[in-house]
């Protein structure tokens, strides 16, 4: 298990899924914004339309036809920023986004199972483990042996000053 490519993983996992929740944010805030203006022009429409059977009462004349015919056009426009408001997501930018998010999970899930072997392995043959581990410690130690050898050995010799 390589802890770099697991911290690499879960890097872009996190980016992803950043980016994925901005997108989706941004697709509810424009939407509730269309339909708060939609809501806006449907009560306009609405308005026009009482206005027009308040005309329609008082007399009959154009101005009655004009209001209702502005009072249709606002409920049209309200239908057709409704459809534009509740459409998807640009679906090239999810469907990206999606796709390296489950990529990284593949990954992490490949070196979940490579430290699970490796786990295993340790279990089943604890030597084999240790050595890697060993061997460099050996090293240093007597490393540092050599070193407090040669310390004393050089403190006892005296330096002639001038």
């Amino acid at each position: 298990m390589n802890t770099e490519n697991v911290v690499k993983h879960l890097r872009a996992l996190w980016r992803t899924d950043r980016i994925i929740a901005d997108i989706r944010l941004r697709h509810l805030l424009v939407g509730l914004g269309l339909r708060a203006f939609a809501a806006l022009i449907a009560a306009f429409g609405l308005l026009m339309l009482e206005l027009s059977a308040y005309f329609a009462l008082v007399q009959i004349c154009s101005a009655i036809a004009a209001a209702a015919i502005l009072g249709a056009i606002n409920f049209a426009i309200a239908a057709i920023l409704f459809v534009v408001a509740g459409r998807s997501p640009s679906g090239r930018d999810v469907e990206l986004a999606n796709e390296i998010h489950d990529t990284s999970i593949e990954a992490l899930q490949v070196e979940a199972r490579a430290f699970q072997a490796q786990l295993t392995g340790a279990v089943h043959h604890p030597l084999s483990t240790i050595v890697p581990v060993l061997v460099p410690l050996i090293a240093i130690i007597v490393k540092n042996m050599r070193k407090t050898a040669r310390e004393p050995a050089a403190e006892a010799s005296p330096e002639v000053r001038a």
